[in-house]
Parts: structure tokens; C-alpha cells; sequence
């Protein structure tokens, strides 16, 4: 998902965590059994004392006009009162020059609370205005989509070329010369029957010579997939299979070597290495292990899911002379089984007897895959079979399995990078199943053959190492080498991103590379975002990107790498215009000479080529979006606005989204859905072009989105995200809350129409704000929701809960399990039968219990065979509609207007 004890009674002095419903029955701590399994009710939880809604004209929202003819005694009483209006009474000229008062009076009111609604929202407003209405159909057609190129830079042709795929031809383009020339002729590439390759997806050997080409791909799961991989000759112009092509595919994921034309490769869970792409070179097995439930040099599913996201566990040295590689041992770990009813794309087919998918899926308490580090020492291996060594011994000395002092117990051991930090350097960074303690260790390859397998901690990880609090350890690979040359000791060294003492991730040297001591590049109250862009080595300089100014915002930056021997520090140089706000990213060639710029908002996108720190450099134009900015102008659009609020003490980030003319007098009220994600780290509100089905409900149906980033979401620091550590949701249900009666109090917003809805953790947030019952929210729809953490897979759920054994209470008040609240709103649940990531069970859980206290007032669907993603055979509009009917059953049209 792409994130001490909880104490159940109130905390003195703190008003938001009074609870207020009886917390009798959990007031203890449960029995909990081994794995955390307990049926203690938590209590709801919501805030400061019950919420009175402002009311409203009546009960039920529909404005009636005064009576036109009062009753005789209205009028009696008004003939009665000083200035009234008499039928054939003399005092017309009075009564009218009152009546001219109180209009004037009325417009100055009016006028007033004008300009206090429009400065009390802050923000820059964005609207494009057209005459044009959105329909739904608008959202699904790609009427909003910008158009997007992607570069795909190759470095084995050197800095500012990259590759494009057009009309059956790969071509390469010349940034510095300005020139183009083909490569390869895709109709040349051909199947063992001569039959041209239908390829998803190729990769050049370091010398050209060669073209990896993969084909037949089979999609597993979010990351990876399998296929048949063949070699083509861009000489000889002939093709050969890697490996014979099988149907369905064997073959995970294959890799050329950096240098050289080595190929390391996974087939059946084995990890092979082909060390020369010639037609008479024989592959090296480096292990003979794999079967199901093992895997080398491939992450199981959940290390692919929450650790690397990705769909390999390998990786070269600089100079190809060794291979750094995970396995990974599932024996232990427990199957999960759910059915695919339907495994075609005609909602038509009937399977008698569906097939089942099985997988290993860890959860929180259970066995985890057990995983090793390992490296094999190619240049070594050749060198001992180059002299009619046995290959069986060659094979066992050149193989190291990697140890260090510290080592976290097997079962509690989670690795989160591996890096090369030299050719014979190697760093692995290590975490506890918690995520509160870990280490980062380094191995030196080139020492005598008894010491190259163990290393040494170099870095303390978590509270009494470097992040200093009770937060957790961030699962991300961001290591970047930096060349020896750059240092005058010639030693190996890299950055990290990691968190200053201030708690805001920055840039850090470590030089040399077995250094204890960072040396930050940045610092101050903003942070790095994602990993380092390049390093231009001729330049000194770093690029990377930040959440900076503000941030909403992203805008790229270089920093000079320093001098080993200089202190000083660097204020970065912003790349991209500052002064407004936007979100920029960046995608650098390899040696950081040119980019790729990508304007991602608030605006239609656009995209630039541009050769860095250049003045009058190359900078052409690759995408403008034309067609979306005419369209844009074309429609009536939502007005987007931005601003903060503050809940228990924090500031909180939020966007709102406005129908196109509305009125915000406080004659017309309008409803109001909360749309949220909130897991740890995430963020939402951000100034990134978007233009989807809330847009929808702005102009077509007069609603009103709020999004708010709540208490444990990212890019503010540690001090926003620490906060949840051990109780999921329970601080974000209350800054929820809190903004909700920030908008309830609006004059334009209609107080009873207020709803939230959100997906996967999402959809755990709606959840928990029902089960709060604070009052507010007469409305939830939560799709693919996780409605107990002992359902989802362990190594999410533990870096930020621990262990259930640990953590009993937390367990308890994380999960949905009071659905009390449930019977006194509106409520949508979906989920996707084939979901792999957060299953079905969690779904069904809820049911089970709206089932055993007679919960009836909610709608639910069940989308066949769909993913975590819902797009099974056309899922994916027909949730949305569903949402919207269930939406208009229950609210109507957005505005209701007052008659006075």
C-alpha cells in the first residue's frame, strides 16, 4: 500500500483524545492471543465533545418562501407594529422610506459578508471558464488527459542521447550533435520461426553490439511479470533466444551488465548469468534453489509490494566483475487463496471450475520470508574456470553469503537496500520488523577472501541512531555513488537522504564510505523529495527535487558537491521559476548533462529538453499540450483553491474544489465530500494538474470536494508524520473531523450534506470516521478499504504499528470494530474480488459485523476478478457510477437555495 501502546483512555489535557463513548467494556487491555487476534469493542473516539451542526431553516433542507397572506392574526400583529405597511393608511411615504433603510442596509450586510467569505479563503484560486458542460463522459475519454513523452536516455551511446520508437524503427537522437540515425529495425527482430517479435520492452549492451528484446510478457503483479527475452545482433542482424521460450514464460527478469556483455538473468525462481552474448557462450547457474516458494535475485510479492517496487533483487557492480543478489525462502510463510471466476475479458465466459490464485502473504505476527545477501564474484569465477578449475568449487568460492555484527534474527530481519558504493564496495541497510531499529553496514571486496563475506556497521538507525524520535524507518533506496576521483583521498563515497536533527529529510555525504558522520547539502524546515536526480561530475553538482517552497510545490535544484575538506554549505540553485507555485520534475541523462522538464501544474502540462547550466544551450520544446488548453477553454471548469488549517496544534494542508458559479452569500447551500487518502508518508493536496471525477461533481452537480493531508502524511517533516506511529488512524480520524467542522461552520455549506470517501488506506479512514459517530459526517463511501491490520501484509503493517504481541491495544483501536456509528449515516463499501493486495476478507469482516448488530443502511458491490485498481472488464467507470447514483439517492442536486 503504497506506508509504544495505545493507551484507550483519555490523555489528560489533551481534549481531542477524549473519548466519549463507554469505554467500560475497554478500558483493559484484551486477551490477545499470539498472533493479536482479539473481539474487544474499541470505543469511538471524535474529538471535542458532541457536534451540533449549525442548523438550518428546517429539519430537512427545503427552504420554504414566506407566506405571501398571512393569517389574520399575521396581520393583526403587524398592523400593530410602528412603520408597517396598512392597507389605505397615510403612512405610505414612511413605511417606504424604512423599507428603502432596510434594503440598503440588507446590501451593505450582504456586500460585507462578501468580502469577509472571499478573504477568509486562502489560497490561489485556479479557474478556467468555458461555456461547455462536463459530463461524465468527459472524466473516462481522455478529454483531459495532457499528452506526455517519455525519454529514455542511453547511456552506452553517451551523455544527451536517447532512444525513441517510431514506425517499426528504434532511433537514437543526438542531443549535442543535433542528429538522429536508426538502430534497429524492429521487423528484423524475429522468433526462432522468423516471425517478427511483438517486444514490451529492450535494453542495449554497454558496447551496442547487442539488443536485449523482451516479449510474450505475462503480467504477475504489480511490478513484475515474465516473458521471453532474446538476443539480436545489430551487426549480423540475428536474433536467438536467451534461453528456449516457453508458453506461458519462465523468465522474471533479465539485465545486461554496465560493462562488457554479461547478462544476469532469473528463470524458474534460478539466477543465471550469460557471461558473453556471442552464440557459444554457456550461462553460469549461480543458484540452484528456486522453486515456488523460493526466489533468487527476484523479490517475493511482499518485498516487491512494500519494499523496492520493483521486480528485481539483483544488482551489478560498476565494473561487472560482481553480482549483488537477495534470496528470498517463503517455506515458512503462510498461502492465501482467493478466486478468479472469470479469467477472460467477456463478462460472458463461464468457468465451471475457476482456478484459484494461492500466494504467500505474510501478515502482521507470522512468519516473514526469510532473506539472504548475497554476491558472486564473476571475475573471479572466469579466472578459476579459465585454468581448468572444477566448476563445482569454482562456482562454491567465488559465492558469498554476506554477515555483519548486529544482525537482526532471521525472522526479524527486513532489508532495504543494497547498494555499490565502488566497484568493490557494497552497503546493506538493515531494519527490525518494527522499523524503529536498523543498520546501514559496509563490505570491502577487495580485502582477503575470509573477510570479503563479513562486514561492519557504519550507521545507527532509528531512535538512538539517526532519526532521534519514536517515528519510523522510511523503506526507500536512495544511495547514490559519488566517483573516487571526486575525493582527494581517492576513497569510495555517496549520498543518502535522511533526516537532519530538525526532522526534514536532506542530502548527506558520507566520504569515505565507511563514515559514521553525515554531511548535509541541504537543510532547513522543507524537504528532499524521492532520491538524487544526477550527479554531473564535471560540474560538482547534485540535482534533485523538493517539496520547496511549500509543500505543495516541487521544483528541481542543484547543490555543489563540496570539497572533502570544505565545511561550508551551499544554498541550492533553483532550476525552475520559484516565484509561482507549481510541481516540476525532472528527468536527468546519466552524466547530468541535459534534462528532461516536465511541468506537472497547477496548469495544463507541458515539457522541455534543456542542457543544464547552459545559457543559450539546447531547449526545445517536446510537448505543449495545445489541444488540452483549448479544450480547457472551452468548458466550465471547478474553481481550485488552496490554503491551511490548524487542528490540535498543527497546520494541515487542504484544496477545495468549487462549482464554476457559486454562491457563496450563504443563500445556497451546498454539500460537501471529503475525498482522502492520509497513509503514512502520502500526500494529496498538492498543485498537480488533476482533472477528474470530482470535477464532475463541482459543475454537474453542484458539490463540493475538500481534500485535507491530515497528521501522519508527508513532506512536512517528522513532526507531522511521527504522530501516528502505533495508532493508524487514530489522529488522522480526528484532524477528519476537525476539518469537517471547519466547513460545517461555512455559511455556504449545507451542514447535514457533509460526506467523505476515500480508497485503500483511504478507504480505512471513511471507515474509521463512521465508526467515530462524532455527528458531522452524515455520509462515507470507502472502496478497498482495510478493516483490520491483522488482514494486510506484515511488513506495511509493522513499520508502522509493530507487532501485534507488542501492541495489542493498538491492533484493537486501528481496526474497525465498533459499527455503531454505521447506523446513523449514509454508507458506499466496494472491493474487488480478485484484490491481491488488500483481499477481500477485510470487506467481508465489515459485513460480518454490519450482519451481527443489523446495520442496513448501506449499499455495497463487489467488482468480479478486479484488483486492488478495479478495472476488470470495464470496473473502473461503472464504480465511479455507481458512487455517483448513490451520491444523488441520498444528497440530490449540489445547491439548495434560501427564498428570503
Amino acid at each position: 500500500m503504497h506506508t509504544g501502546d495505545y493507551e484507550a483512555e483519555p490523555q489528560e489535557g489533551t481534549d481531542s483524545d477524549t473519548l466519549l463513548n463507554d469505554t467500560s467494556s475497554t478500558s483493559r487491555l484484551a486477551d490477545v492471543d499470539e498472533h493479536g487476534y482479539t473481539s474487544v469493542k474499541p470505543p469511538a473516539y471524535y474529538g471535542e465533545g458532541p457536534f451540533d451542526p449549525p442548523s438550518s431553516d428546517d429539519e430537512d433542507e427545503t427552504f420554504e418562501k414566506p407566506s405571501r397572506s398571512p393569517r389574520v392574526s399575521q396581520r393583526g400583529a403587524s398592523d400593530l407594529e410602528d412603520g408597517g405597511i396598512v392597507l389605505g393608511s397615510r403612512k405610505h411615504s414612511s413605511s417606504t422610506r424604512c423599507l428603502v433603510i432596510a434594503l440598503t442596509s440588507l446590501l451593505a450586510v450582504a456586500v460585507v459578508i462578501g468580502i469577509f467569505a472571499a478573504r477568509s479563503y486562502t489560497g490561489v484560486p485556479y479557474r478556467i471558464r468555458g461555456t461547455q458542460h462536463l459530463t461524465m463522459d468527459h472524466m473516462f475519454n481522455g478529454t483531459f488527459y495532457p499528452s506526455r513523452e517519455n525519454i529514455l536516455w542511453v547511456p552506452e551511446a553517451g551523455d544527451g542521447v536517447f532512444a525513441t520508437e517510431r514506425d517499426g524503427y528504434l532511433s537514437l537522437v543526438d542531443l549535442k550533435s543535433n542528429s538522429t540515425r536508426s538502430l534497429v529495425a524492429f521487423a528484423d527482430v524475429k522468433d526462432e520461426y522468423g516471425r517478427p517479435l511483438s517486444h514490451t520492452s529492450w535494453k542495449l549492451s554497454a558496447d551496442m553490439r547487442y539488443i536485449l528484446v523482451r516479449a510474450d510478457t505475462v503480467k504477475l503483479w504489480r511490478h513484475s511479470s515474465h516473458g521471453n527475452y532474446y538476443i539480436h545482433d545489430l551487426q549480423s542482424r540475428r536474433t536467438r533466444p536467451l534461453v528456449p521460450p516457453t508458453f506461458p514464460p519462465s523468465t522474471s527478469y533479465a539485465v545486461w551488465s554496465p560493462t562488457g556483455q554479461s547478462i544476469a538473468y532469473v528463470l524458474n525462481n534460478d539466477l543465471y548469468i550469460l557471461p558473453a552474448a556471442s552464440p557459444d557462450a554457456s550461462p553460469i547457474r549461480i543458484t540452484s534453489t528456486g522453486n515456488a516458494s523460493m526466489f533468487n535475485g527476484i523479490p517475493d510479492w511482499v518485498y516487491e509490494e512494500e519494499v523496492f517496487s520493483a521486480d528485481y533483487a539483483l544488482w551489478w557492480s560498476p565494473d561487472s566483475r560482481n553480482l549483488a543478489f537477495l534470496s528470498f525462502d517463503e517455506t515458512a510463510v503462510e498461502e492465501y487463496t482467493f478466486p478468479i471466476y472469470n479469467p477472460t475479458e467477456d463478462s460472458h465466459t463461464i468457468v465451471p471450475y475457476p482456478q484459484p490464485v494461492t500466494m504467500k502473504y505474510p501478515k502482521p505476527g507470522y512468519k516473514n520470508p526469510l532473506v539472504s545477501v548475497h554476491v558472486f564474484q564473476l571475475d573471479e569465477y572466469l579466472t578459476n574456470t579459465r585454468f581448468g578449475g572444477y566448476q563445482p568449487a569454482a562456482l562454491a568460492s567465488a559465492s558469498l553469503q554476506l554477515d555483519w555484527n548486529g544482525k537482526q534474527s532471521p525472522d526479524a530481519s527486513i532489508i532495504q537496500e543494497i547498494a555499490w558504493v565502488g566497484n568493490e564496495t557494497l552497503l546493506v541497510r538493515e531494519v527490525n520488523r518494527a522499523g524503529n531499529n536498523g543498520t546501514v553496514s559496509i563490505f570491502d571486496l577487495s580485502s582477503s577472501a575470509a573477510l570479503r563475506s563479513r562486514g561492519h556497521v557504519v550507521r545507527r538507525l532509528g531512535k538512538d541512531g539517526e532519526q532521534g524520535d519514536d517515528g519510523w524507518i522510511d523503506a526507500a533506496q536512495r544511495v547514490r555513488p559519488i566517483p573516487a576521483n571526486l575525493s582527494p583521498q581517492g576513497h569510495s563515497s555517496y549520498l543518502d537522504i535522511i533526516p537532519t536533527p530538525e526532522g526534514y529529510n536532506h542530502i548527506a555525504l558520507f566520504s569515505p564510505a565507511d563514515s559514521s558522520t553525515p554531511r548535509f547539502l541541504t537543510s532547513g524546515e522543507w524537504e528532499v523529495t524521492s532520491g538524487i536526480l544526477a550527479v554531473d561530475t564535471k560540474r560538482s553538482l547534485v540535482y534533485f527535487q523538493a517539496a520547496n517552497p511549500g509543500s505543495l510545490q516541487r521544483h528541481i535544484y542543484s547543490v555543489p558537491l563540496p570539497a572533502i575538506s570544505s565545511s561550508d554549505t551551499v544554498k541550492p540553485t533553483a532550476l525552475t521559476d520559484i516565484s509561482n507555485p507549481a510541481v516540476y520534475e525532472a528527468n536527468f541523462s546519466p552524466e547530468g548533462g541535459f534534462y528532461l522538464l516536465t511541468y506537472k501544474g497547477p496548469q495544463a502540462p507541458w515539457q522541455k529538453v534543456i542542457e543544464s547550466g547552459s545559457k543559450g544551450g539546447v531547449e526545445y520544446i517536446l510537448t505543449e499540450n495545445p489541444q488540452l488548453n483549448k479544450t480547457l477553454a472551452e468548458y466550465e471548469m471547478p474553481v481550485v483553491s488552496y490554503g491551511t488549517i490548524t487542528s490540535d496544534g498543527y497546520e494541515l494542508n487542504f484544496k477545495e474544489i468549487r462549482p464554476p458559479r457559486m454562491d457563496d452569500s450563504g443563500r445556497t447551500k451546498y454539500p460537501v465530500l471529503f475525498r482522502l487518502y492520509n497513509g503514512p508518508g502520502s500526500q494529496m493536496v498538492s498543485y498537480e494538474f488533476s482533472h477528474d471525477w470530482h470535477d464532475f461533481l463541482a459543475c454537474s452537480m453542484e458539490y463540493i470536494t475538500v481534500v485535507v493531508d491530515g497528521r501522519g502524511t508527508g513532506y512536512k517533516g517528522r513532526k507531522l508524520r511521527n504522530p501516528v506511529k502505533d495508532q493508524l488512524g487514530h489522529f488522522e480520524t480526528i484532524d477528519q473531523i476537525n476539518a469537517a467542522k471547519v466547513w460545517a461552520a461555512k455559511n455556504y455549506v449545507d451542514s447535514k450534506r457533509i460526506g467523505i470517501w476515500g480508497w485503500s488506506y483511504g478507504g480505512f479512514m471513511t471507515s474509521k470516521v463512521m465508526e467515530a459517530n462524532a455527528g458531522v459526517h452524515t455520509l462515507g463511501m470507502a472502496v478497498a478499504p482495510v478493516t483490520s491490520w491483522l488482514l494486510y501484509d506484515s511488513i506495511y503493517t509493522e513499520r508502522y504499528m509493530n507487532l501485534p504481541s507488542v501492541n495489542p491495544q493498538g491492533y484493537i483501536t486501528a481496526s474497525i470494530s465498533n459499527v455503531t456509528g454505521f447506523h446513523s449515516v449514509d454508507f458506499l463499501l466496494a472491493h474487488g474480488s480478485g484484490d491481491d493486495n488488500v483481499h477481500f476478507a477485510n470487506s467481508a469482516h465489515l459485513l460480518d459485523m454490519f450482519t451481527q448488530e443489523h446495520v442496513r443502511n448501506f449499499e455495497f458491490r463487489l467488482f468480479i476478478d478486479s484488483d486492488h485498481s478495479i478495472y476488470k472488464r470495464d470496473a473502473n467507470r461503472e464504480l465511479y457510477e455507481f458512487m455517483t447514483k448513490f451520491l444523488f439517492e441520498r444528497w440530490g442536486k449540489g445547491g439548495k437555495r434560501r427564498s428570503w
